[in-house]
Order: structure tokens, then sequence, then C-alpha cells
């Protein structure tokens, strides 16, 4: 008794931890996958890829866009974005709960066309403790680091649209909020497929 699998779209500005956290609950959670997107910026030192993008040319990302590839994508701070929606097509279809790892255009996208995708957002606890991680990590220039906080604030604004928030201010209590939030939603699905049995059948599915 699956049913199709549910959509789980994580949302969050760079810096936020999002992928620690991300990475964390596909380890501690069965049939929960990641959908890996596709990006036309250059890969970090710490990235690979096929597990954290998909890195291809503008060239080649354009072409995707005209065969229709992309579920949604979108244009960040000069770089794009896609999911692909053959690998989310596949794994929903055997059941298996997706993780969806887009921004907020990304997200009212998929929104659009997958209305029971599940959206959550992860926030910093402050814009100020965001600008600390972002300078600690040392990935960005500081003008750059500065252009990251602006996009995060107006980023941050488009939050209240999502369906879950989450402060994430100690990984490990992130994790577990997250975690509840997807079994949560798993167990809405359960029982939505119940009824819907024991309405086709005209009596009950189970013993109580």
């Amino acid at each position: 008794m699956k049913g199709r699998g549910l959509i789980f779209v994580i949302s969050a500005p760079s810096g936020t931890g999002k992928t620690t956290l991300v990475r964390a609950v596909l380890a501690e959670l069965p049939g929960l996958d990641f959908s890996v997107s596709y990006t036309t910026r250059p890969p970090r030192a710490n990235e690979q890829e096929g597990e954290d993008y998909h890195f291809v040319t503008p060239a080649l990302f354009q072409k995707m866009i005209e065969r229709g590839e992309f579920l949604e994508w979108a244009e960040v701070l000069g770089n794009r974005y896609g999911t692909p929606l053959v690998n989310v097509d596949h794994l929903a279809a055997k059941g298996i709960d997706l993780i969806l790892d887009i921004d907020t255009q990304g997200a009212k996208k998929v929104l659009e066309k997958l209305n029971q995708a599940v959206l959550i957002y992860i926030l910093p606890p402050s814009l100020d403790s965001l600008r600390e991680r972002l300078v600690r990590r040392g990935l960005d220039s500081t003008e750059m680091v500065e252009m990251r906080l602006a996009s995060a604030k107006k980023d941050m604004e488009e939050a209240r649209w999502y369906h879950y928030l989450i402060v994430n201010e100690r990984i490990e209590e992130a994790v577990e909020k997250l975690k509840a939030i997807i079994i949560a939603e798993r167990c809405r699905k359960d029982k939505a497929l119940i009824l819907g049995k024991k309405n086709r059948s005209g009596g009950s599915s189970w013993q109580g």
C-alpha cells in the first residue's frame, strides 16, 4: 500500500546548512531519495558531480530547457538551476519519497504542477548568524557574501507561503524536526490510502 511517492521541496538561503540537514535525514529515513539538480555554475571544492549537482554548460542547459526536460528551472545570482523531470516521475511512480532542493522560484513552479508537494523552508537564526556562517565557510569573496545576504533577505520573505518552517540553530534539533515533518506527511498519505481503500470496498480494510 505505497501509492505514489511524496515530493518534499526544501528551500533555504545559501549558508543555512540545508545540505548538511538533508544528508542527515536521507541517512536516517528509509524510502527517501534526493533529486540531483542540474546547474550551470562551477562546482565548489567539496562538491561532486552527480552527488551534489550535475554540472553542465549554459549551452547544454538551454537545450534541456528547449527539450522540456525540467520540472522547473530558475536563475539565481547569474547561474541556472533545474530539476530533471524524468528523475522525479520515475522515483515518485515507484512509491519513493523524494526531496527536491530548490529555491523559492522553483518551489512555486513545482507547486503549480504538483499541488500535493510539501514545501519546507529552512531559516537561519538571524541574518547576522548567516553572515558569520558564510564568512566562516570561506567559499565566497566579501562582495559575494553581501550579495548572498541581500538575496537571502529577499528570499526569506517568500517563506510565508511554505507549509513548514524550520529554524536551523542547532543541526541536531533541525534534523529531528525535518524527520518529524516527513513522518507526519507519510502518515497523512497512509490515512488517505486506507480510507480510499475502505470507501472503494464498502467496508473496513483494517481490524480494530
